[in-house]
């Protein structure tokens, strides 16, 4: 993830409960991508101060640093190394068909694209492939991604001989949460965000304000749960009352302000656990910066590793 501060709802829906999720059966890799931070704010003041941040929230959601190693992007010299590499094995034109970089470019409403910003998913496929990366838990804006890391790699063992896997992504059920305005993803960018940190008294005012079904004004108006925004947010954190919820919204019995105010119950207690890790890490910031730098001391060595084999295989010395 890009560490652009403390993380929400999207991030935890989209990806992080993922990650937590396969650390049981895989060895995992967590990175920080701060360089790729730099695609769309060149602003260096805050990355390590956002970094932390951000692994704070993955500690929190239950990320184990004994077992997943968490690192800085920046701090692994054999990125940039790989990324030049790959950089020789892609056309620019492929990279210009990639739908997630129009649909940023767009979103953010970007004149003029960067060659680093539209050459991202190259540095993305190091990022995965120096770690020999099989299986990449993403977003589903992100699948485009993986299928270029897939192509870089058939490429590169294609001509050079087999180094690198040819990764899968993996999909949470919930691959995009919708954000508050109902009208793009949740992200920071669009101010629509529910934040993993936030405080429940912020919560129930921000849900106030999601979007409904425009054709429900009021209570007895029948409504339409599948067009809610704030019933998708129930199909994810109110689980076992979601058939009573359709049901009301349908008939007109469950008003807007109520179901709101019951969807942002249930996020709070789902984010509760969260919020108390959280609490003690930030009361103890020597330890987040211990457990950072000791993730980077292992993923170099894997790192290096990985680039003697494409130095073999190439014949680069």
């Amino acid at each position: 993830m890009r560490p652009t501060g403390k993380l929400h709802l999207g991030h935890l829906v989209g990806a992080l409960e993922n990650w937590v999720a396969l650390q049981k059966d895989f060895q995992n890799y967590h990175l920080i991508a701060d360089y790729h931070a730099l695609t769309t704010n060149l602003d260096t003041s805050e990355l390590y101060a956002n970094s932390i941040q951000m692994l704070i929230d993955w500690l929190a959601a239950g990320i184990d640093p004994k077992q997943s190693p968490v690192f800085r992007q920046s701090q692994i010299k054999e990125h940039t190394e790989l990324f030049l590499i790959f950089c020789m094995l892609i056309t620019t034109s492929r990279l210009e068909r990639n739908p997630t970089v129009k649909e940023q470019v767009r979103d953010l409403k970007i004149e003029n694209i960067s060659f680093g910003h539209l050459g991202y998913p190259v540095l993305q496929a190091a990022d995965i492939l120096l770690y020999k990366g099989e299986v990449v838990p993403v977003g589903e804006d992100q699948v485009p991604h993986v299928e270029i890391t897939r192509e870089i790699a058939r490429h590169f063992n294609n001509r050079y001989g087999k180094v690198f896997p040819e990764p899968e992504a993996k999909l949470t059920k919930f691959g995009r949460l919708p954000g508050l305005d109902g009208a793009t993803k949740m992200s920071k960018s669009a101010d629509n965000t529910i934040l993993l940190s936030e405080e429940p008294d912020i919560i129930r005012a921000k849900m106030k304000k999601a979007v409904t079904d425009p054709l429900k004004i009021r209570r007895g108006d029948p409504g339409r749960p599948e067009v809610c925004l704030v019933y998708t947010y129930h199909q994810k954190f109110s689980t076992p009352e979601v058939p009573e919820i359709a049901a009301g919204c349908r008939s007109g019995a469950l008003a807007c302000v109520d179901c709101k105010a019951n969807a942002a119950n249930h996020i709070i207690e789902y984010l509760a656990p969260m919020r108390e890790k959280r609490a003690y890490f930030e009361k103890h910031p020597a330890e987040v910066e211990s457990i950072l730098h000791d993730g980077e001391t292992r993923a170099q060595k894997a790192a290096h590793q990985t680039m003697g084999e494409v130095h073999e295989a190439m014949k680069l010395g």
